[in-house]
């Protein structure tokens, strides 16, 4: 039975307004959710623990006399991952081993370099302090998404990592646990949603206040994310997953069929999306979409993910496909073509790309190594995979030696007293005069 989905063709007059439509997703938050993450955010601010163990009973079901009770020691952390199947535990072990080698090629360093007159510059790196992980419990229960969260922090020197992860009627999953102990993660707490965020964002008598929270969530988890930007830093907000794959019509259908579906099956807001030349490879695909969907247990997920937000779109030429891969700067892209690098200078917004006909997206999801937390609903246009840099600061250092003050003074000076800001000016003049 065919299954729908959208047909789209470049050479329509009317194809950047159908695109403009397929793309089109609605982020504002609901009313009803920013009311209650605002009650919540008051609550937790200004009640604490209180507040906490309150909002977790009501919502998780799992009522507690204090919060020490919603803590879990690491030793129960440890047993979780010992508990685990030996193959379970030796693929958890050998994807954070690979996100960890990764990673540390992107550690930043402190460094500085000496002017002609002995003036000192230079850039000082160092580690947040303190970093919150949100990871979401019950059905959406992914223990990938704390080694890519938790082993940047790690790698980058972050003192203190505090998980928060909601444990609905006390119900705990131990291979996100197990995540966590892999990870080094200091502390967990069994808290979820707005009011975890809350938590961790101004502090209570239990939870210490972070420096960022990084982490998906659901819209309550997203939106109090928002709200406590700027008392924290966040990672960002993210929407629903999204993948476009560009083929020139010569990978198995098959293969294209369930890449589309490895999105489709996170959410029925997830998009899904296939540029190829080839019309004859794209009636191919939809002809594998509609027998492979009836094998999937998240059938009708994937059925209205791909129903309402999919697409299979004929372009002119694989040139055309990367300016529209560009115009849709997707979260994934895999360049499922005979020759990837000849094609990678003419990408330019991506969160992630993924090279070659055996590179699908799900082995990035897992265990390739680069983070899989990525930029989403067009945002690749101007930001970045989560990374060790989401973990470190930066300060300028400036040591100016007796040479550069009279060299800079004069300069300061002269801007300062054009500015109309004479106390600058004076500062600066008076290390002229040594």
């Amino acid at each position: 039975m065919p299954v729908a989905i959208t047909r789209l063709d470049s050479t329509q007059p009317d194809f950047q307004a159908a695109l403009k439509k397929l793309l089109s997703f609605s982020s504002e938050t609901d009313r009803n959710v920013s009311q209650t993450v605002d009650e919540i955010l008051t609550a937790v601010r200004t009640c604490g623990d209180a507040a906490v163990l309150e909002y977790t009973a009501r919502f998780d079901r799992l009522k507690v006399d204090s919060m020490t009770a919603l803590e879990l020691p690491k030793a129960h952390l440890e047993a979780a991952l010992k508990g685990l199947p030996s193959t379970l535990e030796k693929a958890l072990r050998a994807a954070a081993e690979r996100v960890r080698v990764y990673h540390e090629r992107q550690l930043q360093q402190t460094w500085t370099y000496t002017e002609a007159d002995g003036t000192v510059l230079g850039q000082q790196v160092t580690a947040l302090d303190r970093v919150g992980l949100y990871v979401p419990g019950g059905k959406a229960a992914y223990p990938s998404s704390v080694l890519m969260n938790a082993v940047p922090a790690k790698v980058a020197g972050v003192k203190e990592l505090i998980m928060v992860v909601p444990t609905p009627d006390g119900i705990q999953n131990e291979l996100v646990l197990a995540a966590a102990a892999v990870s080094g993660v200091d502390r967990v707490f069994t808290i979820g949603g707005a009011q975890a965020v809350g938590a961790m964002a101004y502090g209570t008598e239990t939870v210490p206040q972070v420096d960022k929270i990084v982490g998906p969530g659901n819209a309550y988890v997203a939106e109090a994310k928002r709200r406590v930007f700027g008392i924290v830093g966040i990672d960002m907000i993210a929407g629903p997953s999204e993948i476009l794959i560009v083929c020139d019509g010569k990978t198995n259908p098959d293969w294209i069929a369930m890449d589309l579906f490895s999105q489709a099956e996170h959410d029925e807001l997830a998009q899904s999306i296939l540029i190829s030349p080839d019309a004859v490879f794209l009636d191919a695909v939809q002809v594998s979409i509609a027998k492979l969907l009836p094998t999937m247990p998240r059938i009708d997920v994937i059925r209205t993910s791909i129903a309402n937000r999919g697409g299979l779109i004929q372009c002119r030429d694989l040139d055309e496909a990367a300016e529209i891969a560009n115009a849709i700067a997707p979260e994934h892209l895999e360049l499922s073509v005979a020759d990837p690098d000849a094609m990678l200078p003419k990408i330019r917004h991506a969160g992630a790309i993924f090279m070659g006909r055996n590179t699908c997206e799900a082995l990035g999801d897992y265990c390739a190594g680069p983070n899989h937390v990525l930029p989403t609903s067009r945002t690749a246009r101007f930001s970045s995979p989560l990374g060790v840099y989401d973990f470190q600061k930066r300060s300028s250092l400036i040591h100016v030696s007796d040479a550069g003050a009279k060299t800079l003074g004069e300069i300061a000076a002269a801007l300062a007293y054009g500015e109309g800001l004479q106390a600058h000016a004076r500062s600066a003049e008076y290390r002229m005069e040594g």
